[in-house]
């Protein structure tokens, strides 16, 4: 049985200033790869994405690039995308399309951000439709099942990043959600950057760990 949920927000959900341009993205994308490199460098699922050139240097304990994204999203699919959901998308979630129209190898269960064209309400798609319906027949989830309805579904995986339209800041940025179904407490972020940021300081304080470890 999924336990009533209340919506938490991360000690320190501030870490980063908002990055709403392509420009922007793009150095702390790059760096997001580079972090990843380290962090997974002994994971096999890694080992596939890199050439032999880039293992190499691993193995020398250089530092490898690694681009997780794709190619960037044209204005009119990012325009086409907005139509067809009826809103116009906040600015740090259109400067990460400007940037990279997808991204793959994200933190926890959630395996990539979608790309602009595959941005679906949480309500209509298959995955989320079911949770919606799930947590709609247990008292006490109003309000997650609210929030389900009225949100925009912006990755694939086993937990979701949502967010809400309806929950619009000074800068123009909706409120995001972080939200795995086996525990049920959304964790709200001031925006799709700040959620975004979460997960590169979750992974450098993996690093940082690891690295404690060693010393040891």
């Amino acid at each position: 049985m999924i336990a009533m949920s209340e919506t938490t927000e991360p000690e320190d959900n501030e870490v980063a200033g908002v990055m709403t341009t392509p420009e922007e993205w793009r150095v702390f994308l790059k760096r997001y790869g580079e972090l990843y490199v380290r962090v997974r460098a002994d994971d096999e699922e890694l080992v596939d994405l890199l050439d032999d050139e880039q293992l190499e240097v691993l193995d020398r304990g250089g530092r490898a690039e690694l681009w997780l994204g794709e190619a960037p999203a044209r204005e009119e699919a990012l325009v086409a995308s907005e139509a067809r959901l009826g809103v116009r998308f906040p600015p740090s979630l259109r400067g990460f399309f400007l940037a990279s129209d997808g991204w793959t190898r994200l933190d926890a269960y959630v395996d990539g951000v979608h790309s602009c064209d595959r941005v679906l309400w949480m309500r209509d798609s298959e995955a989320g439709g079911r949770v919606t319906e799930t947590y709609d027949s247990i008292p006490g989830n109003e309000d997650d099942v609210q929030l389900f309805r009225r949100s925009v579904e912006i990755t694939r995986g086993e937990d979701f990043w949502l967010l809400d339209p309806t929950d619009v800041g000074p800068d123009g940025e909706w409120a995001a959600y972080e939200f795995a179904p086996k525990y049920g407490d959304p964790t709200k972020y001031p925006s799709f950057s700040a959620l975004f940021h979460s997960g590169y300081e979750n992974m450098a304080e993996d690093e940082d760990e690891d690295e404690d470890e060693d010393m040891d």
